[in-house]
């Protein structure tokens, strides 16, 4: 067992947990909300440190994060574990899964540096569970995956203390936010959760410089109402910038709700109007098939800049992070010269400060 970070110790033997904001006090023998966290005499371990339960190579699409150079080979990975609690989750045999009920492999942080690199790939991806309950071992991977020249990125439910998050961001590229509602009573009700703190993050990332992508999953009765739609993408422009993309995804039948239907594509579009009313720039309809919300487009002059198929990259026409007819800048990450290739440039010396890629991280404005 690996000792945890962000953790306090009480009277009496008990711990404190600062990671999330459901700061467990946990007694002696004792795990916490996460089921990844154990008080053992006094000290907080996180049990799940160099046990990836999944890992593979997938693309960025998958995530999805759209303008963080597209197509590129990346390498995914999660252990179990989640502190939330989402009914429809389609990962919960193993979100919801203890240490030892999934099968793992034993893989420390710089075993999975050295795949990527073998397996060709641009990035290392946390993702499927909730890589807040892996903190440690996220950040310790991301640490050495910086140093030779990967990328690095996050797919999280935003529910982390302000603390642990500044950190993290310090070794992190790009940051998708999964925002599940806009109220509270969803948050309440469905994903075990309060909603504050997961605008805090958002903020905060924002802040930072981080590439951010939101996605929002469009649940039938009870996240799709229009008010709450158009108050969230409000929010966003208000607060984030016009410039940061949103993922308007359809729902599926999983886990606990499966009595819902999934979500019909007209309230997918409905609510995509809603989004361009706002003034957001790059909204994206996700779980749709070859839909024309899944293609980039500079929001300057309209130029078709990014085509997609599923999560296959068809064409990629914005260079050095700019539009190629008007100028104007994208926000995101993307290469420097061309469509994102599967192969690391013959220019690559394994040092971060040379990777031939451009970020450009902005407003709309």
């Amino acid at each position: 067992m690996q000792e945890a970070t962000f953790y306090h110790r009480t009277e009496d033997g008990h711990v404190q947990c600062e990671l999330c904001p459901r700061r467990c006090t946990l007694a002696a023998g004792s795990t916490g909300f996460c089921r990844t966290r154990e008080n053992h005499a006094g000290t907080l371990y996180t049990l799940v440190y160099g046990k990836p339960c999944t890992i593979r190579m997938t693309r960025p699409e998958n995530a999805p994060l759209y303008h963080f150079l597209p197509g590129h080979k990346r390498l995914a990975l999660a252990t179990v574990g989640c502190n939330l609690r989402c009914r429809y989750c389609q990962n919960w045999a193993l979100s919801q899964a203890t240490p030892g009920d999934a099968s793992s492999e034993t893989l420390l942080p710089q075993d999975v540096v050295d795949l990527a690199l073998r397996q060709g790939a641009q990035s290392i991806s946390f993702t499927y569970t909730e890589p807040t309950v892996f903190y440690e071992y996220a950040y310790d991977i991301s640490y050495l995956a910086q140093q030779r020249g990967l990328y690095t990125s996050i797919v999280t439910n935003g529910y982390i203390n302000p603390a642990p998050l500044r950190r993290l961001l310090q070794v992190m590229d790009a940051v998708k936010v999964d925002l599940k509602g806009f109220t509270a009573s969803f948050y309440r009700q469905i994903c075990t959760a309060t909603l504050a703190p997961v605008l805090t993050s958002l903020q905060r990332v924002r802040a930072a410089g981080v590439h951010l992508e939101i996605v929002y999953l469009v649940v039938p009765e009870h996240n799709d109402d229009p008010q709450a739609l158009r108050a969230m993408c409000e929010w966003i422009a208000e607060h984030l910038g016009t410039g940061v993309p949103l993922h308007l995804t359809r729902f599926f039948p999983h886990y606990e709700l499966t009595s819902l239907p999934p979500t019909p594509i007209r309230a997918l579009e409905r609510a995509r109007r809603i989004a361009l009313d706002a003034g957001l720039a790059y909204i994206y309809l996700g779980n749709v098939h070859d839909h024309i919300a899944n293609d980039t487009y500079c929001h300057n002059c309209d130029t078709p800049l990014v085509r997609r198929t599923g999560f296959a990259v068809l064409e990629n026409h914005v260079i050095d992070g700019r539009c190629p007819s008007c100028g104007q800048r994208i926000p995101g990450i993307w290469a420097s010269a061309g469509p994102v290739t599967s192969w690391l440039p013959a220019a690559y010396s394994g040092q971060r400060g040379t990777r031939p890629w451009t970020r450009a991280v902005g407003d709309t404005q």
